[in-house]
């Protein structure tokens, strides 16, 4: 990124996943996928706005405060602490409208990085997983439907506590979520 351009800024408004639990900040998704997104011709700035823990609603309450003015798109990647707390799916539907709505009202773009619930979590994981395409569809923002699509329950990708990613497992999330960030980006 050089020739005194402002480069593109994306921001990841996240919990863990995002925050970089367990890794080194070098191994942290944001970082990761700025990598990718250089590797693939599209450099921009990844922000960090991730705090381990971070539910939808408490995404909310930070959302003007932790994304930039000049973010160019804010990938929303929340609600897997909702899931873990089996937070009312109508809870994390309006928690999630909120959110693009105030980031609608700052124009800033908006990528939905959905999650999925396991199949023993019964009827909630149907209702839960429904709530990210949902929300998009009605904000007309993108949609990348399972931020850990290739990874999910696979031991060779996660720390020892078997739910959060290594960093073979980041590498492997930035590297499916950037062509998707990029065309979200030419949109």
């Amino acid at each position: 990124m050089s020739g005194g351009v402002n480069p593109i800024r994306i921001t990841m408004l996240g919990d863990s996943l995002t925050a970089g639990y367990g890794l080194r900040a070098n191994e942290a998704l944001p970082v990761r996928l700025q990598a990718e997104l250089e590797r693939l011709g599209r450099p921009a700035v990844v922000t960090n706005a991730g705090v381990s823990g971070d539910t939808t609603a408490d995404g909310l309450r930070r959302v003007d405060r932790h994304v930039p003015d000049d973010t160019r798109l804010c990938l929303v990647a929340l609600g897997a602490n909702d899931m873990m707390q089996m937070v009312a799916t109508d809870r994390i539907r309006s928690n999630l409208d909120a959110i693009l709505e105030h980031l609608a009202a700052r124009g800033v773009p908006a990528m939905i990085c959905g999650m999925r619930a396991p199949p023993w979590f019964g009827l909630y994981a149907i209702a839960f997983d429904g709530v990210f395409a949902d929300v998009a569809r009605r904000h007309q923002a993108a949609l990348y439907p399972f931020l850990l699509d290739g990874i999910a329950m696979n031991p060779a990708y996660a720390l020892s506590d078997r739910i959060h990613p290594n960093a073979k497992g980041i590498e492997v999330v930035a590297r499916r979520l950037a062509p998707r960030v990029a065309e979200a980006l030419k949109d």
